[in-house]
């Protein structure tokens, strides 16, 4: 049994990943809460950290259940494997996911110089400054061949 990444339909990650877990398959979609401004309220909305994605945990022999589910288009590959994602990358997402994080400086950082990052949901990762302004910052985590937008509020 291994992590394995499932490409979704968009903004279905949150129902896949409900559908999974009431199939009996352990699967994790980590989401974070965001503050949404209507015209006439405010509301918190759950949101995907990972968009179009949800990380699955199981058996090669298994796999072909996913596609039972509505909105599961297919497993993600790299050189031909389905990619996996190790328990401790996992576990780094979940202990560090559910904090709200508003109070981060990013004096002193200049394009091309590398970072770790030492809060939020990506704590412990090394990141490369890609873009920095005033009022966001792009980050590249190579360990997870992602970019990282930061805005200010």
């Amino acid at each position: 049994m291994k992590w394995l990444v499932i490409y979704t339909k968009p903004n279905f990650e949150i129902k896949v990943s409900k559908a999974l877990k009431y199939m009996g398959i352990k699967s994790y979609c980590p989401v974070y809460i965001q503050l949404k401004q209507y015209s006439d309220r405010r509301k918190k909305i759950q949101k995907p950290l990972l968009p179009s994605y949800v990380l699955v945990y199981i058996d090669n022999n298994d796999r072909r259940k996913v596609f039972s589910i509505p909105g599961v288009i297919r497993f993600v590959f790299w050189l031909g494997k389905p990619v996996e994602v190790s328990n401790n990358e996992i576990e780094l997402m979940k202990n560090n996911i559910s904090g709200i994080y508003d109070n981060i400086s990013i004096s002193n950082l200049t394009k091309g110089s590398t970072y770790k990052i030492m809060d939020g949901p990506f704590r412990g990762y090394q990141s490369r400054v890609i873009y920095i302004s005033n009022k966001k910052m792009h980050l590249e985590l190579p360990n997870l061949g992602m970019r990282v937008t930061l805005r200010t509020a």
